[in-house]
C-alpha cells in the first residue's frame, strides 16, 4: 500500500502546486483570479490526498506486500487475489439504477430520483447478498 500512497500523495502535491500556479497566472493575465479552476484543482488535490492518506494509514497496519519491497521477486505476488463472481447480473442492475437516479437528478424529476434510489438500494443489496441467499447460497 505504500506505493499507492506515494502515487496519490504525489498527485496531491502536483495538483495543489498547479492550483497555486494557476491562481497566480490567471491573476496576472486577466487581473482577477479564476476561482472556479483554482477551486477545482484544490478540491481534486484534496480528494487525491484523502485516498493517499487512507493508503498510508492502512500501509502502517499491514505487513509489507511484494509491491512495497525493493528486493521482492515477481513470483511472490502470484496466487489468488480474491473471489470475483463469474456470472452476476447485479452490477448491470446497479449501473442501470444509478443511471436512472442520475437522469432524475439531471432533469430534477423527484419521482425518477425516488424510483432510481429504491432500485439502486435493491440492486446494491442484491449484489452484496448474492451468495448468502437464493440458489447460490453457500450452506
Amino acid at each position: 500500500m505504500k506505493s499507492e500512497a506515494r502515487i496519490f500523495n504525489g498527485i496531491t502535491a502536483f495538483l495543489w502546486l498547479m492550483a497555486v500556479i494557476y491562481g497566480v497566472w490567471t491573476t496576472n493575465t486577466t487581473e482577477h483570479t479564476d476561482w472556479i479552476g483554482t477551486t477545482a484543482l484544490v478540491l481534486s488535490g484534496a480528494l487525491c490526498g484523502l485516498c493517499g492518506g487512507y493508503f498510508w494509514f492502512v500501509s502502517r497496519r499491514i505487513e509489507l506486500r511484494p509491491e512495497d519491497r525493493g528486493d521482492a521477486e515477481i513470483d511472490e505476488g502470484a496466487g489468488e487475489l480474491g473471489f470475483f463472481s463469474p456470472g452476476s447480473y447485479w452490477p448491470f442492475g446497479v449501473a442501470l439504477s444509478a443511471a436512472f437516479t442520475g437522469f432524475g437528478i439531471a432533469f430534477w424529476a423527484p419521482w425518477l430520483i425516488a424510483l432510481g434510489g429504491v432500485a439502486l438500494i435493491t440492486a446494491i443489496g442484491g449484489l452484496l447478498f448474492e451468495y448468502y441467499i437464493g440458489p447460490s447460497a453457500n450452506h
